[in-house]
């Protein structure tokens, strides 16, 4: 038996968690239309593994997950291309590899870094992808002594198109892989970010322990002063500069190049304006998720992988009630939930709109953060 819509065509743009999630929850929710997906590789990075890629916990091959067995399994064709602009009324996605028609469209085909600061050329950032945190792990190899920065920016104009988390992972990471070596007394590690409290999504309860730890672990730190350059052996900021052997550092979040190629409706920061139903703003039958948006809710939503799965949820739920003729009143929770990870203990922070929570560093939050990266590629594989 047909189900309302199944006669549509269904687009999503992507293949990260956002993506991945829309197209699992269409099908869970009994979508029967066909679905294509369209991103440059069939194939999910697992970027929440990276920090694990300098101390040789996880490899390249651990954490690339070929996609064509579930594309199979959900009866999803797959397009290899890459966005390019989108028709004004949003029902042709135009691409590397032609046009592509729709009657429903997902956008989550993910956020993109802010370079604009003079010499960013000279730092790494990590959540680029594998090959930035490969270059991370060979750097340290080279490298037997001096001074490592890390750091993170933000969207000026969206205070919450910001990805932190990971750098404080890096950081901490990058300490216990130095003293497991023997050689952490022979580097000076420097965290350095504009704000006074830096990671306030978190809480400021979070912050204050992060700020706590650098201190009981010797990282010296330098706050409150906005980075102005870098340049190949130092970090300029506004409260004076410091000489540096590398740079680790990630910029804030906007929204995909391809938007100049479009009429969607941008916030103040350049992402994709949605409502609190994942809708875009003016356009039938137009979602998006995860980093390409920008929503409705609470200054510290978090611009992660759980927010994304969360919106991709609201979003299959919505889609479906449009193509069967009714209203979309599903909203997202708003949930920050992850794991600070310092390679064999953990530090798990949670925030909702009526709670915060941060628990003591423990060994188990480690192996839970491992089994989850485990339980979450199963259902790709």
């Amino acid at each position: 038996m047909n189900t309302p819509g199944s006669s549509a065509r269904i687009v999503v743009l992507g293949a990260g968690f956002g993506a991945l999630s829309s197209v699992r929850l269409l099908r869970r929710h009994g979508c029967t239309a066909p679905i294509t997906l369209l991103a440059p590789r069939p194939e999910l990075h697992y970027l929440p593994g990276t920090i694990w890629i300098p101390s040789g916990l996880r490899s390249r091959a651990d954490l690339v997950v070929p996609l064509e067995p579930f594309f199979e399994r959900m009866k999803v064709q797959f397009r290899a291309a890459s966005v390019t602009g989108l028709s004004a009324d949003g029902r042709t996605v135009h691409s590397s590899a032609g046009d592509i028609a729709n009657d429903a469209l997902v956008i989550a085909s993910g956020g993109r870094f802010i370079k604009k600061l003079p010499g960013i050329e000279h730092a790494i950032t990590p959540c680029e992808g594998i090959d930035a945190a490969e270059r991370i792990r060979d750097r340290l190899r080279a490298i037997e002594s001096g001074t490592i920065a890390v750091g993170f920016g933000a969207n000026p104009n969206e205070p919450s198109a910001v990805r932190g988390g990971p750098m404080f992972e890096f950081l901490f990471g990058i300490d216990r892989q130095l003293r497991r070596e023997g050689r952490r007394e022979r580097f000076k590690l420097v965290f350095f970010n504009g704000s006074r409290e830096p990671g306030a999504r978190l809480g400021a309860k979070a912050v204050a322990r992060l700020l706590e730890r650098m201190r009981r672990q010797g990282i010296e730190t330098r706050l409150g002063h906005k980075p102005l350059r870098f340049e190949a052996n130092k970090v300029v900021t506004e409260g004076g500069e410091f000489a540096v052997d590398l740079i680790l550092f990630m910029p804030g979040l906007t929204g995909p190049a391809w938007l100049e190629q479009s009429s969607l409706p941008r916030s103040p920061g350049g992402l994709i304006q949605a409502d609190a139903q994942c809708r875009v703003a003016g356009f039938e039958r137009v979602y998006v998720v995860g980093d390409s948006g920008s929503f409705p809710g609470p200054d510290w939503m978090p611009k992660q992988a759980h927010m994304a799965d969360l919106q991709a949820e609201a979003a299959a739920r919505n889609l479906l009630a449009e193509l069967a003729g009714a209203t979309p009143v599903h909203g997202f929770k708003v949930e920050l939930m992850c794991i600070i990870d310092a390679l064999d203990e953990g530090t798990l922070v949670f925030r909702n709109p009526q709670r915060q929570l941060v628990l003591p560093p423990m060994r188990a939050m480690h192996w839970t953060k491992r089994a989850f990266e485990q339980r979450y590629l199963r259902q790709y594989r």
